[in-house]
């Protein structure tokens, strides 16, 4: 309902979406390509680890409306005179709080600061948890703010059953293939805190005959966007990720999340069982509380409102695996690409 009446120019944006992940950044422009696909809007996705030179010909294709960005890739664009930011007419910063914690808002100041004055652009700033950093940030970015706060009933969706397995860390592994090979597990995610885990986690499973995929910040960008992909069709069973896939991300049907170990966090612990018991379903969420992390499970307790189920696996649950059958595949650091550099074109400055 707001056409432009005038001449347009390329890589001059009316809208910008700023979020703290790649997939996350990338199942947002693919939501705005659905919602405007009557609409004649163009709108484009700008993401570390994949080819900048591709990105910027999206930009070249035609006048852009929209365009949904990490900060540091944003800012490649905008250093290099390839991204104009000073018509934009809504700018909206996604996960904040997450941008928050992964240390972006220096990289967001300034691409805010290369947006139209803030009395001359709409700001919308999403958060799961509005900390006083956020109160501030948004004061500073928006003009005359009004927070719209939804606050559920409770914190845990209802349709996800909490399981709390005491055991002990040298059992971990062996409760995780069991429980991943019961057939009622047809689509689970694996979460655990650090690359290193769920990279042997994966590798493990893989050798033991799982067919899974490993998401974490230091796979190649297509690499992530394929092993996605190949969860969401039902190709891979099991995905093992770090809190990377904890927010935002929307996957159908997944009937299990297993926190392998407890997040630190406990805003984090409900990111992470909220992947399943979507759209209506029921979802089942397995936590392994072992003697290096169970003094988490308190903040977690407070964070729900609620005492969690506790228990100790039957002893069929602890059975060694099966010797590997398969050779190593996720053992190796992979490592992304570092970004190409794009040089500046000719547009209206």
């Amino acid at each position: 309902k707001n056409p432009i009446e005038e001449q347009r120019f390329l890589a001059e944006p009316r809208a910008l979406v700023v979020a703290p992940t790649r997939e996350l950044a990338i199942q947002i422009a693919s939501d705005a390509v659905k919602l405007t696909a009557c609409c004649d809007l163009h709108t484009v996705v700008l993401v570390g680890g994949e080819d900048y030179q591709k990105q910027t010909r999206a930009l070249d294709a035609k006048p852009v409306d929209i365009v949904v960005a990490t900060p540091g890739r944003l800012l490649d664009f905008v250093s290099n005179d390839n991204l104009y930011l000073g018509l934009i007419e809504q700018l909206v910063l996604d996960e904040a709080d997450r941008m928050l914690d992964m240390g972006f808002i220096p990289q967001v100041r300034q691409i805010v600061a290369r947006t139209p004055r803030k009395d001359c652009r709409q700001t919308l700033l999403f958060s799961a948890t509005f900390t006083p950093e956020i109160a501030e940030l948004s004061t500073r970015w928006a003009m005359d703010p009004i927070m719209v706060e939804v606050e559920p009933e409770k914190v845990a969706a209802d349709a996800v059953n909490q399981i709390v397995y005491l055991v002990t860390t040298a059992d971990k592994y062996s409760l995780l293939y069991q429980l991943v090979s019961e057939p009622e597990v047809e689509k689970v995610m694996v979460f655990s805190n650090r690359r290193d885990q769920v990279r042997r986690l994966a590798d493990n499973m893989y050798r033991n005959g799982i067919d899974c995929g490993l998401l974490s910040g230091e796979i190649a960008q297509n690499k992530r966007i394929r092993t996605l992909d190949d969860f969401k069709s039902g190709k891979l069973k099991v995905l093992v990720a770090t809190d990377v896939a904890g927010r935002g991300l929307h996957i159908d049907d997944v009937t299990h999340v297993i926190n392998y170990t407890l997040p630190e966090e406990p805003e984090d612990y409900v990111h992470r069982i909220g992947r399943t018991g979507r759209a209506g379903a029921i979802g089942t969420s397995i936590s392994f509380a072992c003697e290096e992390d169970s003094f988490l499970l308190p903040a977690i307790e407070d964070k729900l409102g609620q005492k969690l189920d506790c228990t100790h696996p039957d002893e069929s649950l602890l059975e060694k695996p099966p010797a590997f059958s398969r050779p190593s595949r996720f053992r190796e650091k992979t490592a992304g690409r570092p970004p190409a550099r794009g040089g500046g074109l000719n547009r209206r400055r």
